[in-house]
């Protein structure tokens, strides 16, 4: 862990961007690069389609091109003198855990900082959790930020 890159998964959100504060610290601490990944999500279903006049693959590369302009938008506003590698990975199968996951195996981290989606009770139950589906399932550390 602590010769290894810290990866931190983003979706953009304000809890997500909370989290960053800990990866940069943890970096910092270990002497390590940055690696921040953010997943495109598949659009699924028919219907999701029905009323745009561009392809599917046309939209998806759109949302990768936008992703990338706000990872550019992000980094431009770090004031920190780590190395930052920054991803933006598609998830065809809707399983943005897994995607994390293989990010992290596939480019040697040797730690996950992710934040936590706050649901609880019966929106815990009913939804998929990321966080909590990466802390289970990774083989490096995971640092869940609320």
């Amino acid at each position: 862990m602590r010769s290894r890159k810290i990866l931190w998964p983003t979706d953009f959100s304000t809890t997500s961007s909370h989290a960053l504060s800990y990866a940069i610290e943890m970096a910092n601490l270990y002497q390590v690069s940055l690696r921040i990944l953010h997943v495109v999500e598949q659009l699924s279903g028919a219907e999701s389609f029905q009323i745009l006049v561009i392809s599917p693959e046309e939209l998806m590369q759109s949302m990768e091109r936008d992703a990338a302009a706000r990872m550019q938008i992000l980094l431009d506003g770090l004031e920190t003198h780590l190395t930052i590698e920054t991803v933006v990975r598609r998830c065809e199968e809707n399983n943005i855990a897994e995607q994390i996951i293989k990010e992290a195996h596939d480019s040697d981290c040797g730690m996950i900082v992710m934040a936590s989606n706050g649901r609880q009770g019966l929106a815990h139950l009913l939804n998929d959790n990321v966080s909590e589906q990466v802390a289970n399932k990774a083989h490096c550390p995971v640092l869940i930020v609320k």
